[in-house]
């Protein structure tokens, strides 16, 4: 493995110092008491006033601020805000917290602080703010030894530990944290990593105390919901920086809660496997001591065994018993792996190459046909594609063993087309329409493994 340069990390301070200068609210309070003031307002609510007298009220205190009902829309409240030696009139909402546009704050202190935040800075800085993404930390800055050696120790653990791992930080270590960014180097560079593409799951975010962007390395401005993190490898980013991310995520495996309903590339990208553990125990067990079960795959096994299962998975990962001795019943072990497949929220074949699918399908000449389903294939994200030829190979080996257990390509074509394949919208139509086709999909790739994988 290469050393990285150790580079401190270039975190810069203008927009942390611009959000130190900006003007603290100051509440108006009413001299007199305001009937009818609604219950979630406090004092600084002035009732029916015009914008003129809230402006009068204001002047000249930067960062003073009101609420009123409007005079043209009773029932309906203003914030009137003073900044820039200007008032400025925001319609307030209320539904449980209080908002102006997209935030949501507890009380309309906050509202104004966070308002008054972003307008300062927004204000001494809006050139410097368009240009954040143009020159990012991301894809070049170095990391310390430590940290890297830290996380790959982790990776090393990955084969044999649970799936509840976590990475463990030890006493009197000079880095107490591992940001996202390390993490990724330290993938990066292992020789056992399966470097799948996959895209950062952003989700708003309110940061607790002072945070920089991990992508152009300035200050996350705000009280609340200052920027995004990535709920998958934990990178912490501004909203706008968060569109030129490459998709290079790296799950952490203390972020994925469980096996079952887990995307299936963050998956195997969070354990360092090419497919779903689940989906290499289960075939492995099968082939071991079920091929020649009648009905395999087409027989149910019991659905509160099968759930045992799914909760062993969920618990213990790679470490699950799912042998003879705990569950004779192969159809059980068959059923949950059926059932892997039913909940991932992306099919193994995707919604996006659904269509293309279902179209190729209908193609009348075979060959044409055989080639097109190869073309729709090489659009499927990679590993999905390494999980559906891994899972063709095994269907095959089921086929083999027809005379025993009555399972031709037609019949496993049946059990598992609407298994690998559901059409984007959720019509019952759509879904009864292309049955025959999902069938014909899942027999043309098992009787052709071979040549189209």
């Amino acid at each position: 493995m290469k050393r990285l340069m150790i580079v401190p990390l270039p975190w810069q301070k203008r927009i942390y110092q611009l959000q130190q200068e900006a003007p603290r609210p100051k509440r108006i309070i009413c001299p007199r008491e305001v009937e009818n003031r609604p219950k979630y307002y406090g004092r600084e609510f002035h009732g029916i006033i015009s914008r003129e007298q809230a402006d009068e009220i204001l002047a000249g205190v930067e960062g003073a601020y009101i609420l009123r009902e409007s005079q043209r829309q009773p029932g309906c409240y203003t914030l009137a805000l003073r900044f820039g030696n200007q008032t400025l009139n925001y319609r307030l909402f209320y539904d449980g917290k209080h908002f102006v546009g997209e935030k949501r704050f507890e009380s309309i202190h906050d509202l104004v602080t966070d308002g008054l935040i972003t307008l300062y800075i927004e204000t001494k800085a809006s050139e410097y703010i368009s240009k954040m993404t143009t020159n990012p930390i991301y894809e070049h800055i170095g990391y310390a030894t430590l940290l890297r050696e830290k996380v790959s120790r982790r990776l090393s653990r990955t084969k044999n530990e649970s799936r509840k791992a976590s990475v463990t930080s030890e006493e009197n270590t000079p880095v107490e944290k591992i940001t996202s960014l390390v993490r990724r180097a330290a993938l990066t560079q292992n020789d056992n990593h399966f470097n799948y593409e996959k895209a950062h799951n952003f989700k708003v975010h309110t940061f607790r105390g002072p945070h920089w962007c991990e992508y152009c390395a300035n200050f996350m401005w705000g009280l609340i919901a200052q920027g995004v993190r990535c709920s998958d490898c934990g990178l912490n980013v501004h909203k706008q920086c968060s569109k030129y991310v490459p998709n290079d995520c790296q799950p952490d495996l203390k972020r994925i809660k469980r096996v079952y309903c887990c995307d299936l590339t963050t998956l195997v990208k969070a354990h360092n496997t090419q497919r779903p553990m689940v989906v290499d125990s289960c075939i492995r067990e099968i082939e071991a001591r079920g091929l020649k079960s009648e009905g395999l795959y087409r027989v149910s096994g019991f659905t509160e065994h099968i759930e045992d299962v799914k909760m062993a998975f969920d618990r213990d990962g790679d470490k699950a018993d799912i042998s003879a001795s705990i569950y004779p019943d192969i159809n059980i072990i068959a059923g949950a792996l059926k059932l892997y497949f039913r909940d991932l929220p992306i099919p193994v074949i995707t919604y996006d190459t659904y269509s293309k699918f279902i179209e190729a399908a209908k193609i009348s000449n075979p060959d044409e046909r055989l080639e097109a389903i190869h073309e729709v294939l090489m659009l499927l994200p990679a590993a999905h594609y390494e999980t559906l030829r891994y899972l063709m190979i095994h269907l095959k080996k089921v086929t083999l063993h027809e005379k025993e257990n009555f399972m031709n390509a037609e019949n496993l074509g049946i059990v598992f087309g609407p298994t690998l394949m559901r059409p984007p919208e959720d019509s019952t139509l759509a879904t009864l329409n292309d049955m025959r086709y999902q069938k014909l999909i899942v027999q043309i790739l098992i009787e052709n493994e071979d040549v189209l994988f």
